[in-house]
Order: C-alpha cells, then structure tokens, then sequence
C-alpha cells in the first residue's frame, strides 16, 4: 500500500500524524518542492518517537555521485536508488530493508 505525499513538509506531517509503526518504510524524492528530501529526513530523523529514528528511508533521485550519496547518509537515509530507477534494484533495496 503506498501514501503519497507531493512535498516534503507533506510527508513530515504525514509521518508526524500517524500511528507509530503505520509505516514500514519511505521512499523520499530528494528533489521536492516546499521541502527537499534531506530536509523532510532531518524532519522525520527529529520527531520525538521510537520509530522516527528506525524507520528505513531510501533516497530516490538522478543525483547518484559519491557526495549525493554522503548528503543522503548524512541526513538520515538509509540507502539510495538512482533515476531512472532500474526496477530490479529497486526490488533488491526493498527487500534489503523490509523486515
């Protein structure tokens, strides 16, 4: 089941106003309007529960060189998939961080 969100702020207050646990992971944009992906990270990494801090989130972006890839970790993502994203890998990413 997926919830979307179309910005950062959004997935934030949506992440904010679950239960806790409701979600098992989030695949981020990084870039999004209002709020970019490794702000609503931050956001998410911030909230004062248990399951903001374990939470997986993955990177989704076109940016996929080894800085991208430290800004990603360095904001609280767990793991990052490249655009266009190759479906297989995708898989691969999810199950790593499914439990």
């Amino acid at each position: 089941e997926v919830d979307p969100a179309w910005d950062g702020q959004e997935a934030v207050e949506k992440f904010a106003q679950s239960e806790p646990y409701a979600y098992d992971m989030i695949l981020m944009d990084v870039q999004m309007p209002v709020m970019n992906g490794y702000e609503a990270t931050r956001g998410i990494r911030a909230l004062k529960r248990r399951d903001a801090r374990t939470i997986p989130i993955l990177a989704l972006t076109a940016n996929a060189f080894s800085a991208d890839l430290g800004k990603a970790h360095s904001a609280g993502m767990n793991d990052h998939v490249a655009k266009p994203i190759d479906i297989d890998y995708l898989v691969e990413v999810l199950q790593r961080w499914m439990k």
